[in-house]
């Protein structure tokens, strides 16, 4: 008789709740902080921890469910996505500065994950392009590509290597007072070359007369929102070389990343609140001495920050006079709302290796005209997709089989014009009525039959699928147009002195993307600059931390 075989346990899902931060009551709130922080996106966190670490009693005030702005994620009908983290580059290397950064924000608990060594694929009708990791391999696999043009490939790699190293002189004045700010950036532009001060088209068409090259260098246009003869060749470059080491994901998901740098807030006696939408800034004598959150409660701090962006804060926060002392009634000549999305979560019956999924990013576009092709779907929403950027996030995490085995996402993000949805602009989110949901399918299935002709295999594995529009990013994150990186990146919208974490109210200071550039990155530098900003001319302490903290080396 055969002894009796016992199976060992199936192990249960690791259940961690994607919400961060905790919920607001009036009784939670101490009278008085060191620092108040509107808004917990990637800027706001990092300056509240780096603060922190030096020794303030930090307030971190979030109006959403959850804390991280663009780095949370959400679940739904068993699945869960990130919103805005689909891959960062250099993390996953020991000694960048973005990974030091994180390390000391999160105390060395936040964990990467690199990806395969094609980061990116860009496709361009039927040619299909990769980026592949390290620069050189970069370089050369361009090369293959085009080998009439190994000299501009070459001279491309070299200048955005350049770019991003003298990119701290650019923006040096942020880390200034305004007045030294205002004079380091008259003479600016004889400390760094004149490809800071033009556009990527401009820049690109001095190296190479390819089109279809220069279509495949500003592929990535997408991480930032604009086609390349809008776009300032600054925002281009520290992307792609961003990326040139490869990409990394958070290990864990990406509500990891404010998970992970909360405890340092709270380490100092500080806190970051959820449900906690703040009303308007208070000010005595022309300085910030509090806030008044929505439901009037008073919370008093000797300095305040916005990470709200530079229109909200302006038109939503401040009284008159400082909305206007940082740029209010100049806007209109010299920035702009960045562009809207439409975004797909999808998720499939089926482990990565089932439906035969790899980490790569796509990048999907009709063909190499990218200004044309916009510019026809902006007037015509029938029109080709301009672009379409497909990721799997779930591919991406060492720890998803742990959290949901067996499933599957996928992500895909496309340009939108907030026009389109205008009409239902009052109303509320999951009640915007049978016409607004029958627009969304007909723009999902559109997507989805992208996303089936490059992965037909997970057609028949689709289990779940929301799409949120330009009205769910305002409805979520109070973006006024439904924007996605904050202000656009023309050349003119880096010569504005109001884009400075110091304002005119004293006490009262600005954070994330709009003080630097777009992304997980600039957000997170932002909030170096700002630290530093804010400590005047001690401000050389945030640097200290920097220095002199001991990263883990992966």
């Amino acid at each position: 008789m055969l002894d009796s075989v016992t199976e060992p346990p199936k192990t249960k899902p690791k259940k961690v709740s994607v919400r961060t931060g905790k919920r607001y009551r009036p009784s939670r709130i101490e009278d008085h902080y060191d620092v108040i922080v509107v808004g917990s996106g990637m800027g706001g966190l990092t300056t509240a921890a780096l603060l922190s670490k030096l020794g303030k009693k930090v307030c971190v005030l979030e109006q959403h469910y959850t804390a991280g702005g663009y780095t949370h994620s959400y679940e739904n009908s068993g699945y869960e996505w990130d919103v805005g983290v689909h891959y960062i580059g250099e993390v996953h290397k020991p000694y960048s500065t973005l990974r030091r950064v994180f390390d000391v924000v999160s105390e060395n608990r936040l964990k990467w994950a690199e990806m395969d060594s094609v980061y990116d694929r860009i496709i361009l009708g039927e040619k299909t392009y990769d980026f592949v990791t390290g620069t050189e391999q970069f370089t050369e696999q361009l090369i293959e590509y085009f080998p009439d043009e190994e000299k501009a490939i070459r001279d491309y790699v070299a200048l955005i290597r350049k770019i991003s190293k003298l990119t701290p002189r650019f923006f040096a004045g942020q880390a200034m007072p305004p007045t030294l700010a205002k004079l380091y950036n008259l003479i600016r532009p004889a400390l760094v070359p004149g490809e800071f001060f033009k556009t990527s088209r401009q820049v690109l068409e001095t190296l190479t007369s390819n089109q279809e090259l220069i279509s495949v260098l500003t592929g990535q246009w997408g991480d930032y929102g604009q086609v390349p003869a809008d776009c300032a060749f600054l925002m281009h470059a520290l992307i792609a070389k961003h990326y040139l080491p490869g990409g990394a994901y958070p290990v864990g998901g990406s509500s990891e990343i404010a998970r992970t740098i909360i405890p340092t807030i709270q380490a100092a006696g500080g806190e970051v609140f959820t449900y906690a939408k703040v009303d308007k800034v208070l000010e005595e004598n022309k300085r910030a001495i509090g806030v008044q959150m929505e439901d009037g409660t008073v919370i008093k701090a000797d300095q305040i920050v916005s990470n709200i962006g530079l229109m909200a804060t302006a038109n939503h926060l401040l009284p008159d006079w400082a909305g206007k002392a940082i740029g209010k009634g100049q806007w209109p000549d010299t920035i702009k709302h960045s562009s809207a999305h439409l975004c797909i979560y999808a998720g499939f019956k089926g482990t990565a290796e089932e439906l035969g999924l790899d980490t790569t990013n796509l990048w999907v576009y009709p063909d190499g005209n990218h200004e044309a092709n916009v510019d026809a779907y902006l007037n015509d929403k029938e029109q080709p997709f301009p672009l379409v950027y497909i990721s799997f996030p779930s591919t991406k995490d060492p720890d998803w089989e742990n959290r949901y085995p067996g499933k599957t996402t996928v992500e895909m993000v496309t340009v939108a014009d907030h026009e389109w949805f205008s009409q239902w602009e009052n109303s509320t989110w999951n009640q915007r009525g049978d016409d607004y949901e029958v627009m969304k399918k007909k723009l999902s299935q559109r997507l989805l039959d992208v996303l089936f002709k490059h992965r037909p295999q997970l057609r028949e594995a689709l289990d779940f699928y929301e799409l949120s529009t330009p009205l769910s990013t305002r409805w979520f994150q109070q973006n006024e147009k439904g924007e996605i990186y904050g202000l656009d990146h023309f050349v003119e919208r880096f010569k504005q002195p109001y884009l400075h974490p110091v304002t005119p109210l004293k006490g009262f200071y600005l954070t994330g993307a709009d003080v630097m550039t777009a992304g997980v990155g600039g957000a997170l530098m932002s909030g170096v600059m700002t630290a530093s900003a804010m400590q005047g001319l001690k401000g050389k302490k945030v640097l200290d931390l920097l220095k002199n903290h001991q990263s883990t080396i992966a």
